[in-house]
């Protein structure tokens, strides 16, 4: 419990599911980007946690943001608006302190997530895992899944390509421009061979070389 006057304490499973991308109205609602379409969290969460993202290195996961730079804010209301959420905070009261919320990220703890069926998945989880296709049968290592997005009809995987150094480690796969590479691999039943989150794999049968 957190009395009246003390900083709450920071989550240690805080998850970024947006962006605030602008003030709405005229009394201090802000207008929020979610990162997939999958916003119910955004809308159930009574609190919301704000800070500066940092800036991520190339082909990384974005990174939380130090707990020093978290600011815990109450949400008095919330809704869908077209694609984005918007929300009433406490102590936002207007256009002017809304907008200075402009490009901070909302993060709720996962332990918040309602719980779901067999088979079904938040996309924020799916962000980190390794994508495996297929070449002839053969496992072949596509990529790192970056972000989820839709085209109507069903999710896609935002899959940054990658390859494996001598080393080990793996690294973006670059354009003859040098600029790192992504696919997008459709997150159906129909190319799914096996999610595993705690492995941070997905085996599809996605063909290694599809462009």
């Amino acid at each position: 419990m957190t009395r009246a006057g003390e900083r709450p304490e920071v989550p240690a499973d805080l998850v970024e599911l947006g962006r605030v991308v602008s003030a709405y109205g005229v009394r201090g609602w802000v207008k929020v980007q979610p990162h997939s379409s999958q916003a119910e969290v955004l809308l159930a969460a009574r609190r919301w946690w704000l800070a500066r993202p940092p800036a991520p290195a190339a082909g990384a996961v974005p990174a939380c943001p130090p707990a020093g730079a978290l600011r815990a804010v109450a949400v008095q209301s919330a809704r869908p608006q077209g694609a984005t959420v918007v929300a009433a905070l406490e102590g936002v009261a207007d256009r002017d302190q809304a907008q200075a919320l402009r490009g901070l990220s909302v993060l709720v703890p996962r332990s918040d997530f309602p719980a779901l069926e067999a088979g079904e998945y938040y996309w924020i989880d799916l962000i980190g895992c390794l994508v495996w296709g297929e070449d002839a049968g053969e496992p072949v290592l596509l990529g790192r899944v970056r972000g989820v997005t839709e085209n109507g009809a069903h999710a896609l995987l935002q899959v940054l390509r990658l390859q494996r150094q001598a080393d080990g480690q793996l690294q973006p796969l670059l354009s003859a421009k040098g600029r790192e590479q992504e696919i997008l691999v459709p997150f159906v039943d129909a190319h799914l061979r096996s999610v595993d989150l705690a492995a941070r794999r997905i085996d599809t049968d996605w063909p290694s070389d599809y462009e």
